[in-house]
């Protein structure tokens, strides 16, 4: 219940902070590989059901479900098997005749039937339903009283905080994919900042009344925009329905069948898996492929939260060796192209470097994934120029590790006497050398705004 309340604290805190948009920035192969897994993984928790199998308890992880499976199936019910997958076919083929009542409701009604005859009045047992297993209390649930003062400490919050950040990232992300899909289809926008506080709301009250956290669901939206709905009246109507459901047909659904609700959840799965979105990732490049297998495995052996973990930071590394592979640092010693130069206006199309003058140029991003690569190329230059110029016009940001690397060439250029000079430094980058005070060590004067100035100054210094 702690776990829940702090990520909906953490959810309303990330709408607050206008943090909406950046969960839209989530590599795309992370959210198919743990959906993905996540299908899988409800696929897998059915089994027992739909076969109907005599367990006492069915272990917590994949492998060892699947094990426990296999060592039980002698136990195996056909009659649950046969309500199982006759549910699977009428929610496959209700969509070819009707469009507005969902296969699943028309599958439940029935097999509720049919199993209520079969036991009550055929005498067949062994289909065990919800009643068999659970004590449904046709009324709301009264609030349960959580001590936050025992147990909301420092211990409390170290041990559950990967949990509640997990949870909130969970419900960010599977709110947030749920609504663009929705925008996607009904052609509206919604408020992704909005959207997270109120999730967080959500998740806030809930564990009072002992219920679990709560998220926007892709399949239920998309049910929900397919049956006509197009407003948050649908989302209203839709709880107010359940409601009454719970208040005056709930020991109806005593009677309901457990293999019936393993095939309504294995439909889901299946629509979940999103299988042909994935097939699809596996021809891309082997970097987003790693990233997607990795994400979906460890959601299925292990658990969500070292997946998301280990998935974005896998797609972090990735993403900056991609970067770092698209910057590049020349070499230029004795004419400069300027046919395709950018910085100003010129006729000539070649400029000449005065003897003793070098040009390096940084063409990318200056961070710390590509300042070793920097470093390499000055260390592997022999000769000592009497001016050197780092050519900066292509370089769209600059960050400290960057900056410190300059100021390191700058200290090895004063100690082996090369003057240095900036050529095309842009606003933002001219920023952060000047926060950093960088300016007055190289002098103002020493940092130009194009190429033309920079060989100017250069043959200034030289006289």
């Amino acid at each position: 219940a702690i776990a829940t309340v702090v990520a909906g604290i953490i959810l309303v805190i990330m709408g607050a902070l206008k943090l909406g948009t950046v969960i839209k920035f989530i590599p795309y192969p992370i959210v198919v590989g743990f959906t993905s897994g996540i299908a899988l993984t409800i696929f897998t928790t059915q089994m027992k059901d739909l076969f109907g199998l005599t367990m006492d308890k069915v272990p917590a992880d994949f492998i060892s479900k699947w094990i426990a499976y296999f060592e039980h199936f002698d136990t195996m019910n056909l009659w649950s098997l046969l309500i199982g997958l006759t549910s699977i076919v009428i929610i496959a083929i209700t969509p070819k005749f009707s469009k507005k009542i969902p296969g699943s409701l028309i599958a439940i009604i029935l097999m509720t039937v049919v199993v209520y005859v079969m036991r009550y009045h055929l005498g067949i047992t062994g289909i065990e339903t919800i009643g068999d297993r659970f004590t449904i209390n046709a009324s709301l649930p009264g609030p349960e009283t959580i001590n936050f003062k025992i147990n909301f400490n420092m211990e409390t919050i170290n041990l559950l905080l990967p949990s509640a950040f997990t949870i909130a990232m969970l419900g960010a992300i599977e709110s947030l994919l749920s609504a663009t899909v929705a925008d996607g289809v009904t052609g509206d926008k919604h408020n992704s900042n909005t959207e997270l506080i109120a999730q967080g709301a959500a998740n806030i009250i809930v564990p009072i009344f002992g219920g679990i956290p709560v998220t926007g669901a892709i399949a239920r939206t998309m049910t929900n925009i397919n049956n006509g709905g197009r407003t948050p009246v649908a989302g209203i109507i839709h709880a107010i329905v359940l409601l009454l459901i719970l208040l005056f047909l709930g020991p109806l659904t005593k009677h309901i069948p457990m293999a019936c609700l393993a095939g309504v959840l294995i439909i889901v799965s299946y629509n979940m898996s999103e299988w042909r979105t994935f097939r699809s990732l596996m021809k891309n490049p082997k970097s987003d492929v790693s990233v997607l297998l990795v994400t979906f495995f460890l959601t299925v052996i292990f658990d969500l939260t070292i997946a998301i973990e280990v998935g974005l930071l896998i797609a972090m590394f990735l993403f900056m060796k991609r970067v770092a592979e698209t910057t590049h640092v020349s070499v230029v010693k004795d004419e400069i192209d300027l046919s395709d130069d950018g910085e100003i206006h010129h006729d000539e199309e070649v400029l000449s470097l005065p003897k003793g003058v070098e040009v390096y140029e940084i063409d990318g991003p200056f961070f710390f994934g590509v300042a070793s690569k920097f470093d390499d190329i000055m260390h592997n230059m022999g000769d000592k120029p009497k001016i050197r110029i780092i050519r900066m016009r292509k370089v769209p940001f600059m960050d400290s590790t960057g900056l410190h690397n300059l100021e390191n060439l700058f200290r090895l250029s004063q100690a082996e006497h090369i003057h240095m000079i900036l050529s095309g430094v842009n606003e933002h980058v001219r920023r952060v050398l000047v926060k950093s005070g960088f300016d007055k060590k190289i002098g103002t004067e020493n940092i130009c705004s194009n190429i033309n100035e920079a060989v100017a100054k250069a043959h200034e210094a030289i006289r």
